[in-house]
């Protein structure tokens, strides 16, 4: 699994998967929707998958002594350790964005830990939909993109809602650390647990369905 995984890293991998992750930097842009900087690291993803397309690296990772159902997990595991990735290089701009004072973002949700724990919800539920869809029909990328994209802008557009609309998002999840902290710590553990059990259904589904696949 380890000499998979590298295999991922150094031949999967698309040049824009390390490229979107500076797109942390977006954290410090004032009045603006602060989950879009993690749906770039999905853009990437897709990016990956389209190059591996084209370049056959399905058939030729089958070719080495492996088991199908393991190159799958080397691809889920691949996609959790670049979201974590975007996670670690978002910290620093938002330790910065508190650094220079740059007051609450009135556009939705502030960068917060809270905001960590519902981005790795976010990440989860895309794993948990296009890895079984990508699988499914391994020639065809767009269209289970296209497809999981929608879902994650309506959550993204329900939770900056759930900002304005509903009061334990805005006064006390939507609010600058440290207030509040346990509730947010609670948040951001939640999160993490979500997004590790959907990222674990989305690549045990899209196992079953490729051994399946007939290439």
């Amino acid at each position: 699994m380890i000499e998979l995984l590298k295999k991922e890293f150094r031949l999967f991998a698309h040049p824009t998967c390390w490229m979107f992750l500076a797109f942390g930097a977006m954290l410090l842009i004032p009045g603006y929707p602060m989950y879009i900087p993690f749906f770039w690291v999905t853009l990437g993803l897709f990016y990956s998958c389209l190059g591996a397309r084209e370049n056959n690296d399905l058939y030729y990772t089958l070719l080495l002594p492996v088991r199908k159902r393991d190159t799958v997990r080397a691809r889920g595991l691949f996609f959790a350790c670049m979201e974590l990735l975007q996670i670690a290089a978002c910290i620093p701009f938002a330790l910065l964005r508190y650094a220079l004072k740059l007051g609450p973002n009135n556009a939705g949700m502030d960068v917060n830990l809270a905001l960590f724990g519902l981005c790795l919800v976010l990440m989860g539920l895309f794993n948990l939909l296009f890895l079984p869809r990508v699988y499914k029909n391994p020639t065809s990328v767009g269209k289970p993109f296209l497809f999981v994209s929608i879902w994650v802008f309506l959550y993204i557009v329900a939770a900056e809602v759930c900002c304005h609309a509903l009061p334990f998002f805005r006064e006390v999840l939507d609010t600058p650390d440290p207030q509040h902290l346990g509730v947010k710590l609670a948040v951001l553990a939640l999160g993490a647990l979500l997004f590790a059990l959907l990222t674990l259904l989305g690549t045990r589904r899209a196992e079953a369905i490729f051994e399946k696949v007939d290439l």
